[in-house]
Parts: structure tokens; C-alpha cells; sequence
């Protein structure tokens, strides 16, 4: 028996000399002793800036980093082989591997083509504000280097359904190509901006049939290339969720495996639009609970003002527990990024204990907690800004006390707006299993709370340090329990 706890083992400014893949291959053992038990490795393609791209401008999915396209053979990862030699590791230490399936779009096209394109406006994408004219543009896409091994299909313009830029023109707009297989955008679950179909890049036009196939044969060969164990599929409120199922099904029918499969869609407004895309791909996802880490981000600013006794209010482990995956951070909220949300660091430990020593959710960390993170790009105003993440001490301990004691029946004592706790009373099969959290987000925190009768006559312990008293269960399973100002206390048997 384990709890399940996911790594996304990337950031978006991973630049260490140790390239991905080898580091990944090298540490499998130190996160399996950590208690890891699934690895979210990030796009392992060749994208429009070949050895320099994070892989969300994706060129060509056939390229593990094995062909001469785009400037480099090797991915920034790594090569082909050693992106595979990585899978394998990991799964030696019975750690599963996602990969990241980036299908809303494609970049870095071979040639150009005339196309019929209507403008519409950025705010409204339903509002055109041109008559059909023609413009040249990137859309053509032969991969010259690969020569048609694995796949012969050529994309092109009859492939995609927007694009935001006019070659001939040199213009940068929203066009909506004008083709065969309806007017306007496809149906999608976001109608943010009126219809959210158009993210970037060249839009994939799903409602065309040979596409359709094309992925599912590449969905075949790179399992089959691979063997990874399940995908994170990247900007699904973008895409028409009618073939993310199909395509899904098709995986699971063709390899007789029910791969495990985690959908982004990001959403920090309304967990209504995270409920309702469950009801649309009927349960077959996982979705990353970003309302929670919202939450998490409020609470970091709002200091002891939050109500901590609502935190978990409007999210998706609160209504879908075994279908959220809870996180702190990832790649699009760390500091300079678009969508930066980062939460400040005297509240991580609080968010990582609500994550990891729950029962509800499966918890993913981020790469920049365990490891720590140096970098440089340029601020909102366009000033440069250096920037240090500082490896997260606590985490590893918080992982392990996940695998090894956070088991059996939860109590919650989320009855306070500036302290809260709950405990896991352990189960027979884990001897010393269970735990106490108490975590305050104003001065020291006291709470009362029932371990179970089975621990009467317990001595408790701090595993975290901060607290150097001993707490122990009274007669009929008792205790109060202690946490410092600001943090967060995790008890355990003392002694084990």
C-alpha cells in the first residue's frame, strides 16, 4: 500500500550544464527513496527552438531529438536515446512516467502558403472584422530533416484553423483560416474571449479527419517508442474535447491499458469551469486543481487576514477528490511567467503539508522545491530580474511521511480562521502509522484534537523540529497539539 505523489521534474527555465534526461536517469533511485511515484517529464519533441525551447512551441512530435531540424539534433532535454534511457530508469524504481502531449498547436513551419483568413478581434474572437481575403503564411510543414521516417503526413493549411501571423504583410493578427470544415472556430470548453479555440502558433483544425488519424498513429508509435504509462495533455480547454476522448479511448483499446492521463486546463476564476469539464470528458481525466493553488496564493499575501478554515472553498479537491491533482506551483505561475501566482515561500510548507498528508487529492511538487532554482529573464516593464527559488528543507521528510504514515480515517479540524489541523489515524497493515497537522498562518497554534482511541498512552513528537515538546494521547485518543507562528507542525510516533 502507497500513496501516490507526482514531481513535474521540469521549470521553464531549466538550465543546468547536466542536461534533463541524464539528471533524470541519475536520480530515479533518490526519488524513489523520497516516496515519488510519478515523474511528469516535460515535451520531449522538437520545438521551433531546437536546443533552446522549453517544448510548447512544438515542431515536429516524430523528433525525440534524433533528427537535424531546427538547428540541433538533441531536444534541450537530451536525444531520443536518452530521453528512453530516462523512462526506463525511472520504471525500474516502479515510478510512472507521463509525458507531456502538446496537440493544440504547431510551430516553426517549412514553407508558406496562400490562404483564405478573416481577422477577428483579440477581445471577441467571434466578432470577424475583415471579408475573406488571402494572405501568406506558415503552414506548411514537410520536416525535411526527419525524410518521412515514422510518419509521411505533410501538415498544411487545411490542418489548422487560425494563425497570428501574415508573412506577406508582416502583420501579427488573429486570422481565422477559412477552409472546408465549418465556419468560424471549433466548439471548445473555454469561451473565454468569446471562443478560446485560438491560443497560439498555428491552431490544429480537429474537425479534419486526417489529422485526427495522424495523432492517434502518433499516439501509437510514441507508446510504442517509449512505453511511458500516461500523458499530460497541455491546454485542453483549447481543444475540441470530443477527440481528446476519442483519442484516449482509442489508446486505451488499442495497448489494453488504462493509461493514466492528467488534463491542464487552467483556470483561476470559477472551479465550475473544472466540474464541468469532468462532466464533459465523463471522469476518463485528472485535472490539475488550480483554484487551489489560487487559494494558496491568497492566502501566502493575505497573511494571518485569511481565513484559513476555508481553504480548501472552491476547488476541485473539495468536490472531486479523486480525480484533483493538488499542486503549489508549476511552470506557468513561477516567478516571471505570464501567469506568475507564485506562492510566497513562508507559506509553502503550510501549502506542501495540505497537499502531501491529506487524504484527498494526488499531490505533484515542483521540481524548483526539491532542487532550487537560479535564473534571469526580464520583469512586466521589461527590466531584467535575477531570481533564486530555494530548495523547500522540509520537502523531502513531507514526501517520505506521505509514503509512510499518512494513512487511515481523516479527522478535520479546519475550525478556525487562523489555525487548523486534522489527523490520519493509521492502519493495521502500516505499524506506527498516522499523524497530527497543526498549521497557523498568525501566532502559535494549539488545537485539540482525537488520534483514535488505539493511540492512548502515545508519545508524539514535532518530526518537522520546530516544536521540542512531547505531546501524549490521553485514555480515550486526545491530545492537544502545537504548531510556532507562521508554520506548520507534523506529529508522529515517537521513537519510530
Amino acid at each position: 500500500m502507497s500513496n501516490q505523489t507526482l514531481i513535474q521534474y521540469f521549470h521553464w527555465y531549466y538550465h543546468e550544464e547536466q542536461k534533463l534526461w541524464q539528471k533524470a536517469t541519475e536520480q530515479a533511485p533518490a526519488l524513489k527513496e523520497i516516496g515519488i511515484t510519478g515523474v511528469w517529464l516535460p515535451p520531449s519533441y522538437k520545438s521551433t527552438e531546437g536546443a533552446d525551447s522549453v517544448g510548447y512551441d512544438c515542431y515536429d512530435l516524430f523528433d525525440l531529438g534524433e533528427f537535424d531540424q531546427k538547428n540541433s539534433v538533441p531536444t534541450k532535454y537530451g536525444t531520443k536515446d536518452e530521453y528512453v534511457k530516462a523512462i526506463n530508469a525511472l520504471q525500474e524504481q516502479q515510478i510512472m512516467v507521463l509525458a507531456d502531449v502538446v496537440f493544440n498547436h504547431k510551430a516553426g513551419a517549412d514553407e508558406l502558403e496562400k490562404i483564405p483568413v478573416r481577422r477577428v478581434a483579440e477581445n471577441n474572437r467571434e466578432e470577424y472584422t475583415s471579408d475573406v481575403f488571402e494572405i501568406e503564411a506558415w503552414t506548411k510543414f514537410t520536416f525535411p530533416g526527419r525524410k518521412g521516417k515514422y510518419s509521411e503526413f505533410i501538415w498544411d493549411k487545411s490542418c489548422f484553423s487560425g494563425i497570428d501571423w501574415a508573412e506577406d504583410l508582416q502583420e501579427t493578427s488573429i486570422f481565422s483560416i477559412q477552409n472546408e470544415y465549418g465556419e468560424g472556430w471549433e466548439d471548445v470548453p473555454s469561451d473565454e474571449l468569446g471562443n478560446y479555440d485560438y491560443l497560439m502558433f498555428n491552431d490544429i483544425e480537429f474537425r479534419n479527419q486526417a489529422v485526427r488519424e495522424e495523432l492517434k498513429r502518433w499516439g501509437e508509435w510514441y507508446y510504442e517508442t517509449t512505453g511511458v504509462d500516461g500523458f499530460r495533455l497541455d491546454a485542453v480547454k483549447h481543444i475540441a474535447t470530443d477527440y481528446l476522448k476519442e483519442w484516449l479511448d482509442h489508446m486505451n483499446a488499442k495497448f489494453d491499458k488504462q493509461f493514466f492521463i492528467i488534463a491542464e486546463n487552467w483556470v483561476v476564476d470559477d472551479v465550475m469551469k473544472l466540474r464541468s469539464y469532468i462532466d464533459l470528458t465523463e471522469g476518463r481525466m485528472q485535472l490539475f486543481d488550480s483554484m487551489l493553488h489560487l487559494n494558496f496564493h491568497t492566502a501566502a499575501d493575505a497573511g494571518d487576514t485569511y481565513d484559513l478554515s476555508k481553504i480548501f472553498e472552491n476547488t476541485l479537491v473539495e468536490s472531486h477528490p479523486q480525480l484533483s491533482i493538488t499542486f503549489v506551483d508549476n511552470h506557468d505561475s513561477q516567478p516571471l511567467q505570464d501567469l506568475e501566482t507564485y506562492v510566497d515561500f513562508w507559506f509553502r510548507p503550510l501549502a506542501y503539508a495540505l497537499i502531501l498528508l491529506r487524504e484527498q487529492g494526488i499531490p505533484c511538487v515542483f521540481y524548483t522545491d526539491l532542487y532550487g532554482a537560479k535564473y534571469t529573464d526580464h520583469d512586466e516593464e521589461g527590466n531584467e530580474a535575477k531570481v533564486e527559488l530555494v530548495a523547500l528543507e522540509s520537502l523531502p521528510l513531507m514526501t517520505k511521511l506521505r509514503r509512510d504514515l499518512a494513512y487511515g480515517f481523516q479527522r478535520d479540524y479546519l475550525d478556525h480562521p487562523n489555525c487548523i489541523g486534522w489527523t490520519r489515524a493509521g492502519i493495521p497493515e502500516i505499524e506506527n502509522s498516522g499523524i497530527a497537522v497543526v498549521l497557523s498562518n498568525g501566532e502559535q497554534g494549539i488545537k485539540k484534537m482525537e488520534m483514535g482511541a488505539g493511540h492512548a498512552g502515545k508519545t508524539f513528537i514535532d518530526v518537522l523540529g520546530y516544536r521540542k515538546e512531547e505531546v501524549t494521547i490521553d485514555e480515550n485518543g486526545w491530545a492537544e497539539f502545537f504548531c510556532e507562528a507562521g508554520s506548520v507542525s507534523v506529529w508522529i510516533i515517537k521513537g519510530i
